[in-house]
């Protein structure tokens, strides 16, 4: 009772530590999908349900990557009546190792994109809370702080680019290191 305990601990810590990964990696399979976070919550259940499956020491990330693939299958296939586009499995094996390899680095970039926000001034951080977390338009939000629409849309590209080029600053200089 003692080590299922353990395991399933290790099996939660796990989890966690690379739910970042296991999204991006269902949202690449289901680009401009709506329902991959619908997917991803799929795939923690059945990872949860399979937990005992798991061998400690082994390659967690790994593991749980081909229970989220097995996931996007299902819902490819429950979803096979709909006309949209549809991957060969030969396109779709190259698409995941493809993914695979680079989400490596997705928490490193995620925590350089955390330090380069913190440089930005407030106003800029707003803005950029507000386009990518708040639904109300980026007219609203102009109105709200008394600038143009078109003028926020520069900003927008202006900050994209800069924080662009942080991360990328950030993560080379890392990878120098290591």
């Amino acid at each position: 009772m003692e080590n299922e305990s353990k395991q399933d601990e290790e099996v939660v810590s796990l989890l966690t530590e690379h739910q970042t990964a296991i999204r991006f990696y269902i949202s690449s399979l289901l680009p401009g999908e709506a329902r991959a976070a619908d997917v991803a919550q799929q795939a923690n259940i059945t990872i949860w349900n399979k937990r005992d499956d798991f061998e400690p020491g082994t390659n967690f990330k790994a593991w749980a990557f081909s229970i989220a693939r097995y996931e996007v299958l299902n819902f490819r296939k429950k979803e096979a009546r709909d006309a949209r586009l549809q991957f060969s499995d030969e396109l779709e094996e190259i698409i995941s190792g493809e993914i695979s390899s680079h989400v490596d680095d997705i928490d490193e970039r995620h925590e350089a994109l955390r330090e380069c926000m913190q440089k930005l001034k407030q106003s800029d951080r707003d803005l950029i809370h507000h386009r990518y977390f708040e639904t109300t338009s980026l007219a609203d939000y102009a109105q709200q702080v008394g600038r143009s629409a078109a003028g926020l849309k520069v900003s927008l590209h202006r900050l994209r680019s800069g924080l662009a080029k942080c991360i990328e600053k950030r993560v080379g200089r890392k990878g120098a290191r290591a």
